[in-house]
């Protein structure tokens, strides 16, 4: 009799045996899930609104600063519902950006603006991609501080330079051109002590160009990549790594978007709300009547260890 009474004990201590491999295995592949939050059609009538191509939100997600590829930016305040759903993008100020003369900056090559990233001190850097370089704005009314401009970034093709820009709590800016110049990876530049560098690269693909980027909260970069496929539309992808000193680890992917299921998103902002990171992502219109203004938000829902 005792015999048998031992035979679950025996059993389930069989199973558990069996299946904590596999639980094992399932815990080590556990991968983040992306919550999509909603989609908001960003519309208003001004001649300059159109365009964006670099978006930064507040640490709270109440406030916002967006910049377009013709030298304009504009901020204000972002209105959302009990569930934290974007309701109302409003307009507070908007400004065209000056050279360093305090000249506005026309529209095309000098005036190609693409890439925003804004200090904890509020100080405002903008990437360009018509003449490749990165300049300061302390008052966005201001005139620009240019960075200096590496030898190197003579090489870049024009309209693949830098559209994506991010800035580190520490200060150093980073920024990478928008198609990878070897085809394999992206080599990341970082500005620290009035110096630029090139101390390591992303690997890249071919198929998808930078196209945005910000540290998040977490002190990882996000980067938002871009598929066009002509009449198909546009494909975006993001990606989060850790970055080290000798170059960037624990590269994950955390979205993908089928085809057409956005329009053309080019700005990423990444931050923090009560339940985790969010992503806000906004799209360029390339002012043309086919295409709109999309606000997209996700969450990251990262496994529990």
């Amino acid at each position: 009799m005792s015999g048998r009474r031992d035979r679950p004990v025996i059993l389930a201590a069989l199973l558990f045996l069996l299946a904590g491999p596999a639980l094992a295995a399932e815990a080590d592949g556990a991968r983040p899930q992306m919550e999509y939050i909603a989609t908001h059609v960003w519309r208003e009538p001004d001649a300059d609104f159109g365009g964006f191509s670099g978006i930064e939100v507040s640490e709270d997600g109440s406030q916002f600063h967006v910049i377009t590829d013709r030298a304009w930016i504009r901020w204000g305040r972002i209105e959302r519902d009990s569930a934290g759903r974007i309701r109302d993008l409003t307009t507070l100020g908007r400004a065209q950006l000056q050279d360093s003369q305090g000249r506005p900056l026309p529209p095309g090559r000098l005036g190609d603006s693409e890439g925003l990233a804004i200090a904890t001190d509020g100080t405002i850097y903008v990437s360009f991609e018509g003449l490749n370089r990165v300049a300061r704005y302390d008052d966005p009314d201001g005139p620009a501080t240019p960075l200096p401009i590496p030898e190197e970034w003579a090489e870049l093709v024009t309209n693949e330079g830098f559209e994506a820009l991010a800035i580190t709590d520490d200060g150093d800016v980073l920024t990478l051109p928008e198609y990878a110049p070897d085809g394999r990876s992206f080599p990341i530049w970082r500005y620290r002590d009035g110096a630029w560098a090139q101390p390591f690269s992303i690997p890249g693909d071919p198929d998808w160009q930078a196209v945005g980027a910000d540290m998040g909260p977490d002190g990882r970069l996000y980067l938002l990549e871009r598929n066009f496929r002509w009449l198909l539309g546009f494909r975006s992808r993001v990606r989060r790594m850790e970055l080290t000193e000798t170059g960037p680890q624990q590269i994950e992917t955390l979205l993908t978007t089928s085809t057409l299921q956005y329009d053309n998103l080019e700005g990423i902002a990444v931050w923090s709300d009560d339940l985790g990171i969010r992503i806000t992502m906004i799209s360029d219109d390339n002012f043309l009547p086919v295409q709109r203004t999309e606000v997209v938000e996700y969450r990251i829902i990262d496994p529990t260890p």
